[in-house]
């Protein structure tokens, strides 16, 4: 009876299903290497919800619910295999107001189910204005989303500076005092719930570099960092300023030109991707596509483009 098989040394062929076995088996882990480089990132692109704005703003006119919903979103960025989902507090259906405890947990589990992380969350509130009164409502806003973020464990949380009010154009540093004394009342807090507050360079009172590390430093909490908005530093070279304040970034918002909304010029990922890398910043770095006045705007196609754009990147600089 002929044998199964033959020892390759003596000159014969081993069987086909044996030679096919071990060239998939050379496949698998050929794979499964490259899956485990890929996990082992330092760096992983999201998404953050505000690329959506306008269809998560808009209501039924029957029964004036909204016509897409964040839970709509996470359906969606699971079916792109995004990661993480930055979901922006205002596209709740109760804003300011806050969600109730079923829906929060409902919210938090579908996006355990579809293996997505809540990144942060963020509010609009306005720490600049002369008004006390405004202010205080803006502290108040952020403890009840501190709150809220813990209970779908979201471990950020946005908050503006707010534009510069008429009349201080020239008294920055005065105006800056207001919003520090904001942010330490809201660090304070956001710490008994382990809550990071992630201010934000808008364009508004914090457009360069130097004016995010001034409040950054006098606030002086590991309880607050900086959510860099790529796309809102009005100098010379964003790219410049983007270095100088990685360390102190908690989240991000990368966008499609670092020379501001509309600019023609797009963001250089490999060497935005290199510059956080060489920063020492480890985490997500969701994307926030914009809308252009006068021009098409598809998120569905933008986004998708947007993010292969920056996961090439990030592959480059980790390879």
């Amino acid at each position: 009876m002929k044998k199964p098989f033959v020892k390759t040394n003596r000159g014969e062929k081993a069987q086909p299903f044996i030679v096919t076995a071990v060239l998939l088996l050379s496949l698998f882990n050929s794979f499964a290497i490259a899956q485990k480089k890929q996990k082992d990132l330092p760096l992983i692109p999201a998404l953050n919800a505000y690329s959506f704005s306008d269809l998560l703003s808009a209501k039924d006119a029957h029964n004036n619910l909204q016509v897409y919903t964040l839970f709509n979103l996470l359906d969606w960025c699971a079916a792109q295999k995004i990661k993480a989902l930055d979901p922006t507090a205002y596209f709740f259906p109760t804003y300011p107001e806050v969600p109730t405890d079923e829906y929060l947990l409902k919210f938090k589990n579908r996006a355990a189910e579809l293996g997505i992380v809540i990144s942060g969350t963020g509010i609009r509130n306005n720490f600049a204005s002369p008004d006390p009164k405004v202010r205080a409502e803006g502290v108040e806003l952020a403890r009840n989303w501190i709150i809220t973020a813990s209970k779908m464990g979201a471990p950020v949380v946005r908050l503006f500076a707010g534009e510069i009010p008429k009349g201080y154009e020239d008294k920055w540093e005065e105006v800056a005092g207001w919003m520090i004394d904001c942010y330490k009342q809201c660090a304070v807090f956001a710490e008994k719930y382990c809550i990071k507050i992630g201010i934000q360079n808008h364009g508004d009172m914090l457009q360069t570099a130097a004016q995010c590390i001034y409040v950054l430093k006098a606030v002086n909490s590991k309880w607050v960092g900086l959510i860099i908005d790529t796309g809102n530093f009005k100098t010379a070279d964003p790219y410049q300023d983007i270095a100088e304040v990685v360390p102190y970034a908690v989240n991000w918002q990368i966008k499609e030109s670092v020379f501001g909304l509309g600019n023609e010029v797009p963001t250089d990922f490999k060497r935005l991707v290199k510059i956080i890398k060489d920063g020492g910043y480890k985490g997500y770095l969701p994307i926030e596509t914009l809308l252009v006045k006068g021009k098409p705007y598809d998120p569905f196609t933008l986004v998708p483009q947007m993010l292969q754009q920056l996961t090439a990147a990030i592959n480059e600089a980790y390879q």
